[in-house]
């Protein structure tokens, strides 16, 4: 199982969550199971854990465990599927938003521009939006704020131009041809970090990975019993922002309301004001894990 993902800061988690041993939890990111499996040995024979992952090849990681539920679905539609498996309010939510180290290794999946492959970077194979047909589609100016928004490039006007006049001659249809055409807007010391950030941008966009996050955080507040914990594990700035202002205030903007008298109107309290990241002993065994900042909610109980 480690092979497919070694999960980032685990104990860091799992101590975030404050497992109890009679409750029920939800990984929504299940992916190699590396979570749900350290939740699993902190629950007792009562307690429940649900699995998320819309990828099939996380299905084949699914556990052989009565209290575990795996849920090969997209994690914005947790309330309904909670719902069928008779669940109305849960103790723990994780979700740890990483590619997992399989896709990012998966040459024909896409996601890194470490191998030749096709333009992919769909983690449902299912869905019809791909990276070739974003590449290949998207209007200039689409193009330019899809680099800029999610890949904080500052060149992006001018990739977004280049990918244009290159698809006029050629479809462009794999991982080293759309290299060939981002690489020359790159400085060599930084190519690879560009790169990263690039490829960020268009992954992010195939997958809707912030539309869906979003989804997910709005329905946290109604699924957590009071006292029940939220563990979001980010990758980069834009995720984290959303997850920060989400957990402050209640809503994406981070916008403060306060009662009549002045206590702030939000359904969650931060356990951990300033995000975890991972001891350099992890970074040096798991090198993945460098970006991964780590934030905990805890569920206020209603005033009466």
């Amino acid at each position: 199982m480690s092979e497919y993902h070694v999960p980032a800061l685990l104990n860091e988690t799992i101590d975030g969550l404050n497992i109890r041993p009679d409750g029920v939890y939800v990984d929504v990111t299940f992916g190699g199971g590396g979570h749900s499996k350290e939740i699993l040995n902190h629950l007792g024979k009562n307690g429940k854990l649900l699995g998320f992952d819309q990828d099939e090849a996380a299905y084949n990681n699914r556990l052989d465990d009565e209290r575990f539920i795996f849920v090969r679905s997209n994690f914005r539609y947790i309330t309904n599927f909670l719902k069928y498996h008779g669940i109305e309010k849960v103790d723990g939510v994780l979700a740890d938003l990483g590619v997992s180290s399989h896709h990012f290794d998966s040459a024909d999946r896409g996601f890194s521009f470490r191998f030749d492959g096709n333009l992919d970077m769909r983690m449902n194979k299912k869905s019809t939006l791909s990276a070739e047909q974003i590449i290949n589609t998207y209007p200039e100016e689409k193009l330019a704020n899809l680099f800029y928004n999610y890949g904080e490039l500052n060149n992006s006007r001018k990739l977004a131009s280049a990918i244009v006049k290159a698809r006029s001659q050629n479809k462009i249809t794999t991982i080293n041809e759309l290299l060939e055409i981002l690489q020359p807007f790159f400085r060599f010391e930084r190519e690879k970090k560009d790169l990263a950030k690039a490829f960020q941008a268009i992954r992010i966009e195939v997958n809707n990975e912030m539309g869906t996050l979003k989804e997910l955080l709005t329905q946290i507040p109604d699924l957590l019993n009071p006292g029940g914990r939220l563990a979001v594990i980010t990758y980069h700035s834009l995720e984290d922002r959303l997850v920060k202002n989400f957990i402050r205030s209640g809503n994406m903007e981070g916008k403060i309301e306060k009662d009549f008298y002045g206590n702030v109107q939000t359904p969650l309290k931060a356990i951990n004001n300033k995000p975890i990241i991972p001891t350099d002993e992890e970074v040096t065994t798991n090198p993945r894990a460098r970006s991964a900042k780590l934030r905990v909610a805890e569920k206020v109980s209603e005033r009466k």
